[in-house]
């Protein structure tokens, strides 16, 4: 796991077991009956920084000009409705579909030679994405003391990416793409922090979604031949609003 997922795995821990938010009694103030609702609605609007995990050959295929590759993770946002169903005071199950904007970057570095010279030469292939999140959320949450509260969410996430290539006539040489899958699937994990307002519920919320799928589609050119397996990277920070 990245030192990304640790430290949000350090985080959620803390929260959750952080001796002040489990010893101290209960004390409702805003919202006093907002747990005893079997349901409620809200929506949700996140930053994210998506990327890939990048397993490439331990020989490159195609040409031996090719000496590295690298995935640049680029900013984004997601926007969308949020449903919570409330299993128990401390239990509840969340559907929050939305929209997300992904971009992601592929560095080639080649070397060149130029009359007689060797030259480095970097090329970028830029993958973009309109992905529909389907997550499926379970939300552990601490008791409420006065109108705050941790928690921690583990899940599973369908996508489907809106604006794939999978369906384009790629080309070969250096105007080729990288083309990806359009379904993705993905484990997500992280906590966050909820506040209980006069009116509403606000969040703040990290969460990483790591895909579980080879979104790569091999089309054998100079930019896919090198690479055995992509795997989707997101990291989500959300502001969420709930009544």
């Amino acid at each position: 796991m990245s030192h990304r997922i640790h430290t949000i795995l350090a985080l959620v821990l803390f929260l959750l077991g952080s001796p002040f938010l489990l010893a101290q009694k209960e004390r409702v103030g805003n919202l006093k009956n907002f747990d005893k609702k079997p349901y409620h609605f809200g929506f949700i609007l996140a930053y994210n920084t998506s990327n890939f995990y990048l397993d490439t050959y331990n020989a490159f295929p195609t040409s031996d000009s090719l000496m590295w590759i690298g995935a640049e993770r680029q900013p984004g946002f997601d926007l969308g409705p949020l449903a919570s169903l409330n299993l128990s005071k401390n239990i509840s199950l969340r559907f929050i579909p939305a929209i997300s904007f992904q971009d992601r970057r592929l560095r080639y570095g080649f070397y060149r030679t130029t009359n007689g010279e060797l030259q480095n030469d970097e090329v970028i292939r830029r993958v973009e994405s309109t992905y529909i999140n389907l997550p499926f959320n379970l939300k552990l949450r601490t008791d409420r003391v006065n109108n705050f509260a941790a928690y921690a969410v583990v899940g599973y996430q369908y996508s489907i990416d809106m604006a794939s290539q999978k369906d384009v006539v790629n080309t070969f040489g250096r105007e080729a793409i990288v083309r990806i899958r359009r379904p993705d699937h993905a484990w997500q994990v992280g906590g966050g922090l909820d506040f209980f307002l006069p009116y509403f519920k606000f969040g703040l919320e990290l969460k990483v979604s790591s895909g579980f799928k080879n979104l790569l589609l091999q089309d054998n050119n100079m930019y896919t031949s090198p690479i055995d397996r992509l795997r989707s990277k997101v990291v989500l920070f959300s502001f969420t609003f709930e009544g």
